[in-house]
């Protein structure tokens, strides 16, 4: 996943935006920036800020050579989050998700020790507060 995706991404259940990009395993593509900066129009996940309030300009070209391979979107509104796996967002609603609850409690205990307690341990629809 892009980082720029964050520029777009609101969580599909509440509609907050932006959600929360927590980063556990990125990579580094050989890639040439051909516009100029700022690429994103509203937020930038790279420095994890509102464009309008930064005061320099985002580093576009770093960024545009990181992927996220593995991560979480988290939404502060609603608590819910949604796991980034092999560079994919799984942002899917509720109803959807039930049938994947293993594979999510699985990357829970997974990676358990890199998110936020927030996420493992209260986080919408699954957690693993109970288990504790």
């Amino acid at each position: 996943m892009k980082y720029r995706l964050m520029d777009i991404l609101a969580c599909p259940i509440c509609k907050k935006f932006p959600l929360e990009l927590i980063v556990i395993e990125s990579v580094e593509k050989e890639r040439k920036l051909s516009q100029k900066a700022p690429l994103c129009e509203l937020y930038c996940a790279y420095r994890g800020d509102f464009i309008k309030n930064l005061t320099t300009l985002p580093p576009c070209e770093e960024c545009f050579k990181r992927e996220i391979e593995t991560g979480v979107l988290y939404c502060p509104g609603c608590g819910r989050w949604y796991p980034i796996i092999n560079g994919i967002p799984h942002m899917l609603p509720d109803y959807i998700r039930k049938e994947e609850k293993n594979k999510d409690i699985e990357f829970l205990k997974k990676y358990k020790d890199k998110l936020p307690e927030k996420i493992w341990k209260k986080g919408m629809p699954y957690n693993l507060g109970e288990d504790e």
